[in-house]
């Protein structure tokens, strides 16, 4: 079975609040993904990926900033939905800790 059927296969008896618990985790990793993804290795039966490995994305708030710009604007009919999902998936700041910015 390929790791696509043995998603599909789970997902049918997965309820609906971790479906979009999962769907916007799969986006996140979408966006992380490099371009050149892993490749699926043909001897593991178990369907595992590949042990080639990852580079990771090394950001910085100049790259970020950039990549701010080529977003454009929001185009979806979802824009709601996702704001509720962060509000009700965000943590809450402690500010009790020592800030050696304040000295």
């Amino acid at each position: 079975m390929t790791i696509k059927e043995l998603l599909l296969q789970e997902i049918e008896s997965t309820p609906e609040t971790v479906l979009a618990e999962t769907l916007d985790f799969l986006r996140f990793l979408k966006t992380k993904q490099p371009t050149n993804q892993p490749k699926i290795n043909d001897k593991n039966a178990n369907n595992q990926i590949g042990t080639e490995p990852q580079t990771p994305i090394q950001s910085t708030g100049r790259s970020l900033l950039e990549h701010l710009k080529t977003i454009g604007n929001w185009e979806g009919d979802d824009f709601e939905e996702c704001l509720e999902m962060v509000y009700a998936t965000r943590g809450k700041a402690n500010f009790n800790q020592h800030n050696p910015f304040d000295e």
